[in-house]
């Protein structure tokens, strides 16, 4: 009977109670936080032990962590919670809970200059009434928000995430699944966090190891490729270093070939704002390399990433560096080549070839043109100016060396050479002009210095007719100093004298002009 009574009264009292409990947890939460808490529902039952759930928990700042956002942003949001405890923990002190699960849990971490607001969550020293063992959170997002309007909140979406070892002065071991926005991929990282610094949470530790799986590269707009990654971290919040390696078998780019890329790099991370300090990448893309150091920074009005390097490429067969950024097959010339440069990949949705700015300098030795046509002019140019047009007509002496180098910028797909120094054996021209990665654009224009005359270039009566012209066109030590065009596109280049565009004062008739191309 005793028995009975008991269990007919314990499941009523406590449902009875149960607006008393809620009354009790929202005043628990609002003094320990200092804070707003409201809570939209709170059930307690017995069936098998004790069984708390709730729905629409959330706690507020005293001031709104992202005031961008319309309404009032709690720091802590959750959707649904729920555990249960044997009867008898209930009578223990504290109260011991195995497993605490969160679903729709958001974090919602204020500014740098806010941030104080987050000691009110830290983990306190003293008697705790209640000890968990370990959270799982399903659907759990981090979002980190910044002081500047213009820079967008970090957002993380984490499918899975489980936290144990929670309590004051201890470090929150975690092992979490996370979803990486762009480029779409699985992250998964177990490490561990804390235990807070209260005066600093900057100085908080961190540290762990992740792996980054099946990134999808297409979801940057121009360019694709399955990126993987693993690596590992350590340091502080505001100070995360990371030495990791990436691998992506099938990197391209939209006007380029798809080709292997391998990276290892060391960064610094600001776990509070995004920020990202990579010094050095170490690249390998087919049989060259090269070295990179920058930033890359979040943007919110223009939606992604400000991206800002440095790059140095020591040695590198330009046929593969030209794979890399340029449709024609095969690429417009080989031969040895090095480069340093700027690079800026602007955010924004448009793609990447368009959102892509270099500016520097380069140097490509024993370079030798695929386009037949291009090559055989330049074979009877090198022996036209060094006074053999016999053996030019011939077509003796083939596959001519070319030497270039020069400043270029590259801009909506378009290569701009503000200076650009071409060299074979007895010409030494200086162009400047354009060139677009899809070879449908050729435009250059200067000036070409030749040891032979003018009239040393050609044979029979042509080589006579030019005689009185050779002192017109002898300058600055040369035998010869004539304005130079190159126009067309990669399929069909044109050469040619360009007297219009330097708007020379001295001319020759066509047949000079002829004789000369």
């Amino acid at each position: 009977m005793l028995l009975i009574v008991v269990a007919f009264c314990v499941p009523t009292v406590i449902i009875r109670a149960q607006p008393i409990l809620r009354g009790r947890v929202i005043e628990t939460l609002s003094t320990r936080f200092k804070s707003r808490v409201d809570l939209a529902e709170f059930h307690v039952w017995i069936a098998n032990g004790v069984h708390v759930s709730g729905k629409g928990l959330k706690i507020f700042g005293a001031t709104d962590p992202n005031p961008w956002e319309p309404g009032v942003q709690p720091l802590l949001e959750i959707e649904e919670f729920h555990f249960q405890t044997a009867l008898d923990n209930l009578f223990r002190e504290p109260v011991h809970v195995d497993t605490v699960f969160l679903t729709g849990l958001t974090m919602n971490i204020p500014p740098k200059s806010d941030r104080h607001e987050m000691n009110s969550l830290r983990p306190r020293l003293g008697r705790m009434s209640i000890m968990v063992e370990r959270f799982v959170c399903t659907d759990t997002k981090l979002i980190i928000n910044n002081a500047h309007r213009a820079k967008a909140p970090m957002e993380f979406d984490i499918n899975n995430l489980r936290m144990k070892d929670v309590g004051p002065g201890l470090p929150l071991r975690f092992d979490a699944t996370l979803v990486n926005p762009k480029p779409v991929g699985d992250i998964q990282s177990t490490g561990q966090f804390g235990p807070l610094n209260e005066e600093s949470p900057r100085d908080s530790a961190v540290s762990g190891n992740y792996s980054f799986t099946n990134a999808d590269l297409g979801t940057l707009k121009g360019i694709g490729g399955i990126l993987s990654s693993i690596g590992a971290y350590a340091g502080t919040l505001g100070r995360i270093e990371v030495n990791g390696q990436t691998d992506t078998p099938d990197f391209h780019i939209a006007s380029g070939h798809r080709v292997p890329l391998h990276a290892d790099f060391h960064a610094i991370v600001d776990g509070t704002d995004g920020d990202t300090y990579l010094d050095p990448v170490r690249a390998r893309v087919l049989q060259f390399s090269f070295t990179a150091n920058g930033r890359v920074v979040l943007m919110k009005n223009a939606h992604g990433h400000d991206i800002e390097l440095n790059l140095v490429l020591g040695y590198a067969n330009i046929e593969d560096l030209l794979k890399l950024g340029v449709k024609t097959d095969p690429p417009i010339m080989t031969g040895a080549v090095a480069m340093r440069t700027k690079l800026r990949l602007l955010p924004g949705p448009t793609d990447v070839a368009n959102r892509l700015r270099l500016d520097g300098t380069f140097h490509v030795s024993e370079g030798h043109f695929n386009n037949e046509k291009v090559q055989n002019r330049i074979d009877s140019l090198s022996l036209r100016s060094q006074g053999k047009p016999k053996l030019a007509q011939a077509h003796g002496e083939e596959n001519v060396e070319s030497d270039l180098q020069g400043r270029f910028a590259l801009r909506q797909g378009v290569l701009t050479f503000p200076f650009l120094r071409f060299q074979i054996p007895g010409t030494h021209a200086d162009l400047t002009g354009q060139y677009s990665l899809d070879g449908d654009i050729f435009d250059f224009h200067g000036t070409v210095r030749l040891d032979a005359k003018l009239s040393q270039m050609t044979t029979g009566w042509k080589s006579i007719l030019l005689k009185p012209a050779d002192p017109f066109f002898r300058k600055h030590g040369a035998g010869t100093e004539v304005p130079f065009k190159i126009t067309g596109t990669h399929e069909e280049p044109r050469f040619g004298l360009d007297f219009g565009h330097k708007n020379q004062s001295s001319r020759v008739d066509h047949q000079e002009s002829t004789a000369v191309r």
